[in-house]
Formats: structure tokens, sequence, C-alpha cells
């Protein structure tokens, strides 16, 4: 199979149509307030557009959890996988995993993959006796196997995981599927995350404690009661199985110890074929990355947004990429923190569609309840609860009575460690790539902060401004606010064009883009001693902005009221984590730029009490890129 998403487009037939995944498209009387000119007939539900009707399109499937796992079975050999696709033909590459013999147990491929041919394979796991017996499986009688999916055009789909036990016949055994990872990490606790093959009731073993999880295959395991600046041995138990790992507690909040955090975004599928192109992630950059962080020694990361290709619109094919990238930092983020934010890329959308114009329109899939883009990211990652709720009540809100928006739930936040806040925003939030054509459908532009989520920002940075314990404040968002190269169009720019602007049930909102940007820069310039940078990506390079009172920062004719800076901060770009590059453009602020790239980078704070020291290296040749004193 072709590594595509195929637009392949059919007709709703009825009031109420099933797509290709199963479910339900919407009746009227179920479509978001919010959006406008949205209907339903006979064929199905539509947008119209200058008087014409645009359909909803149901498009071919491609490959998707959880078909692609290959539902594996044992037999009196191995393993038989059937991937559910008479069309796929490819190759399955296997190895054991040498749990307990690495601090990052991969697997290790053997020579000879297996065929995939219409859709099966099998593997055999008495082959593997003897001399490639590194597991000892034989003696042990169970063990756990990798495997990669590749197609016959050579493309990666996907790398799985599962454990066998039994020496022939073979039986699947207890497995965890992705994790364990570490998050919401503090002085005092840390929650471990992983999912298994089978619900299982599972526990995590901290300094002589057990902490268990409710049944399942979700698991969310909270180990409280730690002391700060500690490591700490944990062992995963599910089903007789056991994987043991270590993290590190943050110091006691105010410490202002020594430690280092690592920033990048823009991991989604790059050029050059292997793993640069893993199921929609560049796993190849994305890997040296994460070993870099190790030996850096960082205490987490922060990775904002296109962590995949994304822009899907089945949740089991976002869900795939998903979990490809969570494979690919998996090995490392056993030990620290890798915290998210949302990106463009990450959008799942309704796909709108006229064949005689080749018109689409895309806007946030829907109900955003159970299948928005923010819905799957939440579920997806495990991140902080304190931010907003959601656009309901703000003053554009076209019901009260009802929940309109969709969630912020762990996709907008803030957190601490030690002295140091990070504030992640969400500048794709109810995202509808067809910016153009708002006006038509409503929905919210690349790199526009809406209402509540700018008053959020401001109650949140005022009471970091009063924490006595926090030193240091970074922001980071998506989109930058200086584009530099490749999003120069966008962003929060527009080419200089303040007209772009959210539009909720057909009501253009009163502030335009740039008016928005500076009332972000009011907030985190000009009301915050604290906020000592800007963390954004979505422009595929490296480049530092300095932003302060002799920036230039507005188009040439500019009518609205422009605001003064009273000192100066960065914008550090890092989207340079494996997606295809950008070269850099001429803008206003360009004299006020340096250090761009287009190699891969990686941004690292040496965090010092009161002093900041940032590198900024190249995790495929190990060569510095640029270095900046933040204070």
């Amino acid at each position: 199979m072709k590594k595509l998403l195929r637009y392949v487009l059919f007709l709703a037939s009825g009031s109420i149509n099933l797509s290709a995944n199963g479910q339900e498209m919407l009746e009227s009387s179920q479509f978001p307030l919010i959006h406008h000119n949205l209907k339903n007939d006979d064929l199905g539900p539509h947008f119209l557009f200058r008087g014409k009707k645009y359909y909803q399109a149901v498009l071919a499937r491609d490959h998707s959890l959880p078909n692609i796992k290959g539902n594996p079975v044992g037999n009196p050999d191995g393993i038989s996988f059937d991937f559910q696709d008479s069309l796929l033909n490819g190759k399955l590459y296997y190895g054991f995993i040498p749990y307990g013999d690495s601090w990052h147990p991969q697997p290790v491929f053997f020579r000879t993959p297996a065929k995939i041919t219409g859709g099966k394979s099998r593997v055999s796991i008495k082959s593997l006796a003897g001399r490639y017996d590194m597991i000892a499986w034989e003696r042990k009688r169970k063990g756990s196997l990798g495997y990669r999916v590749v197609d016959d055009a050579g493309y990666i789909i996907y790398d799985g995981v599962i454990s066998f036990k039994g020496t022939g016949p073979f039986e699947i055994d207890n497995t965890i599927l992705e994790g364990p990872f570490i998050n919401l990490l503090t002085h005092s606790e840390v929650t471990v995350s992983f999912k298994t093959n089978f619900e299982l009731k599972c526990e995590v073993e901290v300094n002589g404690k057990s902490f268990s999880s409710k049944k399942g295959t979700d698991h969310e395991i909270r180990i409280k009661g730690l002391d700060p600046a500690t490591t700490y041995q944990y062992i995963v138990k599910y089903g007789g199985n056991s994987q043991t790992y270590e993290f590190k507690t943050a110091p006691r909040p105010g410490s202002r110890s020594k430690f280092t955090f690592a920033y990048a975004s823009d991991s989604r599928s790059g050029q050059g074929g292997g793993e640069r192109d893993l199921g929609g992630v560049n796993a190849y950059i994305l890997k040296k990355i994460m070993a870099l962080n190790m030996l850096k020694g960082v205490s987490f990361m922060q990775f904002t947004g296109d962590m995949i290709t994304g822009y899907r619109s089945y949740m089991n094919e976002t869900e795939l990429e998903y979990v490809n990238w969570k494979r690919a930092i998996q090995p490392f983020a056993h030990y620290y923190p890798v915290v998210t934010g949302m990106g463009n890329h990450e959008a799942l959308v309704n796909f709108y569609f006229d064949p005689e114009t080749n018109v689409r329109i895309m806007v946030d899939k829907f109900p955003y309840k159970s299948e928005s883009s923010e819905y799957l990211y939440a579920r997806e990652f495990v991140n902080p609860v304190n931010g907003p709720v959601s656009e309901d009540g703000a003053s554009y809100d076209p019901s009260v009575s009802t929940d309109d928006f969709p969630s912020y739930k762990e996709n907008v936040f803030y957190y601490t460690y030690d002295n140091v806040a990070v504030v992640v925003l969400n500048s794709n939030y109810w995202y509808a790539p067809t910016h153009r054509l708002l006006q038509f459908v409503s929905g919210n532009l690349h790199g526009y902060i809406m209402d509540n989520q700018l008053h959020w920002l401001d109650k949140t940075i005022a009471k970091l401004e009063k924490d006595k314990n926090i030193d240091h404040v970074f922001i980071t968002q998506h989109t930058p606010f200086f584009p530099n190269g490749g999003h120069v169009q966008d962003d929060m720019w527009y080419d200089g064009n303040n007209d772009y602007r959210a539009v909720v049930a057909g009501k253009r909102l009163p502030k335009g883009i740039i008016e928005r940007r500076d009332e972000l820069l009011d907030i985190i310039v000009n009301e915050s001693s604290k906020v000592r940078a800007i963390l954004t990506g979505d422009e595929h390079n490296y480049c530092k902005t300095e932003i302060g009172p002799d920036t230039y920062r507005y188009p040439e004719v500019y009518l609205p009221q422009k605001i003064e800076l009273k000192r100066t901060i960065y914008q550090i770009n890092n989207g340079a984590a494996g997606a295809p590059y950008y070269a850099q453009e001429e803008t206003p602020w360009t004299p006020y730029t340096s250090g761009f790239t287009t190699q891969n980078a990686v941004v690292y704070f040496h965090v010092d009490g009161e002093s900041i020291d940032m590198e900024v290296i190249n995790p495929d040749t190990l060569e510095k890129v640029d270095e900046l004193k933040l204070n």
C-alpha cells in the first residue's frame, strides 16, 4: 500500500449516513451552534458556500489502529499476524526486546524478515532458539518481540511490540504496548502511564510501596509521598510480568538548583526515506534528540506541536501516528517527562468537498466531546488539567445553556519545576485549516488565541508574578508571534494583514490577528517581569528573534493602536525536529533575528538560580548551532 491519505470521496445518501469507520454523520439538530451555513438534506450534511453545497466527504481508509497491530495470536511455531487488509504486502521485521539488558530496551531485529502477503504474516519463535535466543525464552518460557510493518514500497507503517509465553504452542502474553512514561512530575509525586494489550489491574512499586490502577488497558498510576530531588527505581507489574526503570523527582519549589530542560517541535514525517517517515513521524531525528537529552541529563523536555503528519478524518488513523511518535520517544521517556502541546498537524477534521470546483472546506471534527482534535489529544497524552475549560461563556458564545466549544483539557495548562514555570498555550484550538473560507463556515484560524484562553493567560501570569518560588517563566505555543521562514503568510502575522480573525456562528471577532498578538505581548512582556522567552515552532528551522522596544513589529500601513514594549525578551523558534525545512524570508523584524538554520536542532536551557544559559545542538551531528545568555 502506498503511503497516502487517500482522498477517495463518496457522497452521503440520506439524512443520517454511516461513514467509512461505521460512525454516524450527525443530524442537523446536532450540528455545533458555533458553525453556520451547516445544513442537512437528502444527500447528507453540507456547508453552503456562495450558493453551492459542499457535502461531507467520506474518505477511503488508510492504515489505522487497531488493525495495523496485526491482531497477533499464538500458533504451534510462533505468532501469526492478520492486519485485515488483503491489499497489504511487504515485510515484517522482528526481533527480541532484551528487557533488563539495557537502560533503553529496543528490538534487535533478526537478519531475515517475514513476508506479509495479503495482509497476513507469521513469525517463527522456534527458529530464534539456540544462538539466537538472547532473551533466554526457552528457559523462561516467555519473552517479548518487537516488530515493524513495512509495505511493498518500503514505507514503514508501524512499530509494535508483543509478548508471548510457552515453547510451542505459543500464546500471547500480557504486554505493555505503550510506555511506561513519566508524567506530571513534581517534587513529591509523579504519574506513571502506560497501555496494555489486555484489561489488567496493574501496579507500580516505588520505594517498597505499591500503587495500583483500576482494571483496564489505559493506566495512569499516581505515586505520592516522595522526597524532593531524589532518584527512585520503579517497577511496573502487569499480569505476571514486570519492567524496571527510574526517575528523579523535582527539587523543592524555589530551591534554585542547577538543572537543564530541552525544547523542540515539529517531528512530523520528513524526507529521505527510512525512519525519517515512520508512520507520520521523523523517528530518526526524534530518537537522536531523546538520546542526546539523556546525555545532557535533562530534567524534562517540552515538545510543542506537529509531532505527527496528521490532518486526518478518522481518529484511529491519527491514533496510529500518535502511537508511532510515542514509540520513538519511549525508550528514553521511561526516565524523564516529555510534556507536549498541540500544533496544526494534530488536526482531526471534518472534510467537505465539491468535486466540480475542487474546493475543500475543513473544520475541527465534531462532536467535540468524543471526536475532536482536542478530545483525542487529551486521550492520548497525560498533561496537567489546570487550564481554562473551553471558550464557552465568552461574549461570542451563541448559547449559554449548551457546551458549544471543544475542551481545553490537557491542551492549555502550566507546570513548574523548581524556579521555572512553563505555560503551554494552544494556538490551533478549534482549528479550521481552510482559513480563507472562515466567513462562510466559521472556525478558528491558525495562530489565533481566543478570548477565554487569553484571559486565563493573563490570570496565570499574574499568579506566577506573585509566586516567590518562580524566577523564570517560559511561554510556549506552536505558532510564532514573529514568523521568519515558511509561515510568514499566516501564524500571528498573515503577511501583515490584521483582517484575519476567528469567526463564531457567522460573526467575525472584534480583534484581528495582529491586535491579538499585541494583547498577548502586553501580558507577556509589559505585565510580567519573569517571562524570559516564547518557545515556538511551526516553521521548520531554528531562529531566535529579539522582541523589544526597538523591534519593528508592524506593516507599513497599520491603523489599529500600536503598543509599546517596556523590556526585551526572545522568541526561540525551534521547529527543527525533523519536518521538511523552510528557508528564511524577509520580514520587518529580520534585523532582530539571528542564528537561523535549517539543520536539525534541539534547544537546551541550563538553569542555575537566576541565571539561564541557552545552548542549541544539532542532534544529528552534535555540533553547536547557537547560544545565548537569557538574563
